[in-house]
């Protein structure tokens, strides 16, 4: 990528000696060089590595309390083992994504329309804190605690997670998006890393010294909001509020939700497209996040030593996908890099449901690492490159809708599955693939250069 003309200096220019470049983390782009020309003008080094470190803020809570600790805490502890204590944390995640699924669109109209992108990224964030912290006081039996606040702190998470990423086209030029995105999910998956290990160690002392979970897990929750809080923190002090055109005016929730979608019909059909097929794949990926912990154990027979090594392989791969893939992603084009991804995925499917073996099973996860990162990046950064550029909250809300469509459907597939076939769990995996399959066809209809055009059209009309 070549630099702006703007990133030579007028004493270069005229022949004169240059000046010394600009350092530390406010530096302008412009001193960056070449290759690191990545940013839209006027943004600076500090903005976008802040909303990285949201992605590795809220990590903790997705891999502490929704993956590791506190859902097999609340069945085998809160819920004492009843039978209908999964149905109920199923039942009470759900909740939680639908009703992200109808409030997001609105409240991410409102967020454009007046300019407070930063208000709601920060009380969500305080909502999401304060209901992990207040998770600590689930202790046996107390399950309308637990469900209550379990339920309340996904919905802030969502809204967060949702409202973080429509930053991104305010900070990354087109072109260069797939790795900035990258940037922020390989964070994440580091900072889902650490909350585990910072967990591992304290459910290691504890069980050390024959403390039972109830007497630890409730000081994990409160170490997990802390983590979330403190690494928010630079988000908060240096990220600004995007810039952009005037939005439409918000309606009530439901209307606006209505109105959104039928604008992607009209104005916007790649866009919607995009989110048809993102809604396809991410329900495969949430049945791999949700349920190979599941598999690990039920059909491989991993026990809980292996199960938390699995975790972290699967992290580690899958920031190194983040990473790594976005690079590729702006070199060879969105359209075909997400599709490279979903034959990734496709690939783990048949492996993970073939393995008979332990190695061939860790090599399964190991390419669901990779194939988890680069999706995820590759779908953020492709809507941030066909959102209309004055409205990013409220597009980026279609995406949470998707995304958290595609919880429900995805893990609720797989589970039906598995009792309809009385505990086959390799059947169950390989029909998940369909998932990706279908993903695969609705990309192969999406026509990238379009969708941008289209958006183009909307920032000059």
């Amino acid at each position: 990528m070549k630099p702006s003309k703007s990133a030579v200096p007028p004493a270069a220019a005229s022949g004169g000696p240059p000046p010394a470049p600009a350092e530390g983390p406010d530096a302008p782009p412009s001193s960056w060089g070449p290759r690191d020309a990545v940013l839209l003008p006027g943004v600076r080094r500090r903005e976008v590595w802040s909303w990285a470190l949201y992605d590795f803020a809220n990590s903790g809570y997705t891999t502490v309390v929704l993956t590791t600790v506190f859902n097999a805490y609340f069945v085998g502890v809160v819920a004492a083992g009843r039978h209908w204590g999964t149905l109920a944390l199923t039942v009470t995640l759900s909740l939680s994504y639908l009703i992200v699924m109808l409030a997001m669109p609105g409240l991410g109209a409102r967020a454009d329309a007046r300019g407070r992108h930063r208000r709601l990224l920060f009380t969500s964030t305080l909502g999401c804190v304060a209901a992990t912290a207040l998770l600590a006081g689930a202790g046996p039996g107390d399950i309308a605690w637990g469900l209550g606040w379990l339920l309340v702190s996904n919905v802030f998470y969502c809204v967060g997670e949702s409202t973080v990423a429509s930053f991104l086209p305010s900070l990354a030029r087109p072109e260069a998006m797939g790795r900035v995105s990258g940037w922020g999910w390989g964070f994440g998956y580091f900072g889902g890393m650490l909350a585990l290990g910072l967990a591992l160690w304290v459910a290691s002392d504890a069980e050390a010294a024959g403390r039972a979970a109830a007497d630890y897990v409730p000081g994990i929750m409160l170490l997990t909001a802390a983590v979330f809080m403190l690494a928010a923190l630079p988000s908060f002090l240096w990220l600004r509020e995007p810039s952009g055109g005037a939005a439409p005016r918000a309606l009530p929730l439901m209307a606006q939700l209505r109105r959104a979608w039928a604008e992607t019909r009209r104005d916007f059909p790649d866009f919607r497209r995009l989110l048809l097929c993102i809604a396809c794949y991410q329900a495969g990926i949430t049945v791999v996040i949700t349920l190979s912990a599941v598999y690990a154990t039920q059909v491989m027979g991993f026990d809980m030593r292996q199960t938390m090594l699995l975790v972290f392989l699967v992290n580690i791969a899958a920031a190194a996908g983040a990473l790594g893939f976005g690079y590729l992603q702006d070199r060879i084009g969105h359209k075909r890099a997400l599709a490279l991804t979903l034959l990734g995925w496709l690939a783990m499917v048949a492996l993970a449901a073939s393995a008979q073996s332990v190695p061939a099973f860790w090599l399964a996860a190991g390419l669901a690492g990779l194939c988890m990162g680069s999706s995820q990046s590759a779908g953020r950064a492709m809507v941030g490159v066909l959102a209309p550029a004055h409205r990013p909250a409220e597009f980026f809300a279609l995406w949470t809708f998707a995304v958290q469509l595609a919880a429900v459907v995805g893990p609720l597939t797989y589970g039906l599955l598995v009792w309809f076939t009385q505990g086959n769990h390799r059947l169950a995996l390989l029909v998940t693939g369909g998932f990706f399959l279908a993903g695969l066809w609705v990309l192969a209809r999406l026509d990238f250069a379009r969708g941008q055009q289209a958006r183009r059209d909307a920032a000059s009309g």
